[in-house]
């Protein structure tokens, strides 16, 4: 069985790290082999504040943006979300994102690839954890934190992590693929 798994930028602000983050975790997912993988930045759907008007679980979309990120998510079996920290806190472009759709989230489980300055966005990473379950999403234990994130890019931009941060990814993915193998069937 091949699963899908869809790795998100979640920060959508210029100049932002989160593709370099993004890029790097992105080809350690496609080495690691047990997923399909797909790299999607959450700018490239250009999403508004929620616009909807009927609530997302009636799935009844009317706008042309959230049927393309609707889409989008359906599609996957799981989720590694590459999130900074913005004041303790996971962006505000992430927390729409989640809450545009809600059906599409259910029973898929998700990784934190968290950055930051001196705590890794860990902060950022379990505040999300409230409203990841709310949309009936499993986030799992493992997770990748980046401490110092700026140390790891080099002078052409490219994002180089330790070992020991390779090594995290890599146990996060694993385990990752046991728990899309394991809710897959709830999905139907």
């Amino acid at each position: 069985m091949t699963l899908k798994l869809h790795t998100i930028i979640c920060s959508t602000r210029p100049g932002r790290v989160g593709p370099k983050v993004g890029e790097w975790f992105h080809g350690v997912a496609a080495a690691h082999g047990e997923f399909e993988t797909k790299l999607v930045d959450l700018a490239d759907f250009n999403l508004p504040i929620f616009d909807e008007p009927k609530h997302p679980l009636m799935q009844q979309y009317q706008h042309e943006h959230t049927k393309k990120w609707a889409a989008s998510v359906a599609s996957a079996d799981a989720f590694a979300f590459v999130m900074p920290e913005y004041d303790y806190f996971p962006p505000a472009s992430m927390v729409n994102a989640i809450q545009f759709v809600a059906r599409e989230w259910h029973y898929k489980p998700v990784t934190l690839v968290s950055y930051g300055g001196i705590s890794g966005g860990l902060r950022s990473a379990q505040a999300a954890k409230l409203l990841i379950t709310g949309v009936k999403m499993m986030p799992i234990a493992e997770s990748v934190p980046i401490p110092m994130v700026a140390q790891y890019l080099g002078d052409d931009g490219v994002f180089r992590p330790t070992q020991i941060i390779e090594d995290g990814a890599r146990l996060a993915l694993g385990e990752l693929h046991k728990w899309a193998a394991a809710l897959k069937p709830i999905r139907g």
